[in-house]
């Protein structure tokens, strides 16, 4: 596994659940909306087949993320598999429970926010790296991939109880 598998996955979710057309399955479009090489989304996808996190729907061949799958991996080996600490400070996208859709859901100790990385932005935080290099520019065109990437960097970077909050928060989105 590699950190642009779980990006995708989570970008098939997002697709999934706003009955995206089939054209934005491909892997131009997918390549296109995550920033992921189109020779590395091919490569994720049988990574990800090959892992059971993901099949190919039986009508339209889709591939479609194993929410099932997901919802064993993220909270149960993803921080050990991509682990995550708070590093310089630097002005970046906020993640994890500062990020907007975990506003006053998730709270933690300290001055800064943790952030991705990302000159443009506004906010002055602790810099997290992402799963990806290119998670800052795919967060900013899909706020369904927003949400559940700051889940998921909740559960890499929380303690017990916040990574608790956020694998709730995981649970109730990827199975709407």
């Amino acid at each position: 596994m590699k950190g642009q598998d779980i990006l995708i996955l989570l970008k098939l979710v997002c697709l999934q659940q706003c009955e995206a057309s089939q054209e934005n399955y491909s892997v131009r479009a997918l390549s296109a909306s995550t920033g992921v090489g189109k020779s590395e989304v091919s490569n994720s996808l049988s990574r990800s087949a090959a892992a059971g996190l993901m099949k190919h729907d039986r009508k339209s061949k889709l591939p479609k993320a194993n929410v099932r799958a997901l919802l064993e991996f993220i909270p149960n080996g993803l921080k050990y598999v991509f682990p995550a600490k708070a590093g310089d400070l630097v002005r970046g996208i906020p993640t994890a429970f500062a990020a907007p859709g975990l506003a006053g859901k998730l709270m933690s100790a300290g001055e800064y926010r943790p952030v991705w990385p990302d000159a443009h932005a506004d906010t002055m935080g602790m810099k997290i790296d992402p799963l990806f290099k290119s998670v800052p520019e795919a967060v900013k065109q899909d706020h369904c991939l927003y949400d559940l990437l700051a889940l998921v960097d909740a559960i890499r970077l929380g303690n017990p109880r916040e990574s608790q909050v956020a694998i709730q928060l995981l649970k109730e989105r990827l199975q709407t």
